[in-house]
């Protein structure tokens, strides 16, 4: 995959799905239901993963894949 296409954890939320939108199904499965509000623009996808209790890593693979 190319590196301009890769999800990286210190994104925001936005940005990663400027990116790739696709993962937007992936965020919502998780929990993460609030993609386009303000706090989307500011919150890493590291910080969304611990404020939800989710493994980051794992995370980081599934929006990648």
């Amino acid at each position: 995959m190319a590196e301009e296409l890769r999800i990286h954890r210190n994104m925001t939320i936005a940005e990663a799905l400027k990116v790739k939108p696709q993962i937007a199904g992936v965020l919502m499965g998780k929990g993460m239901h609030c993609l386009g509000c303000v706090i989307a623009q500011g919150e890493t996808i590291e910080q969304a993963a611990e404020v939800h209790g989710l493994d980051v890593e794992e995370l980081m693979r599934e929006l990648n894949a």
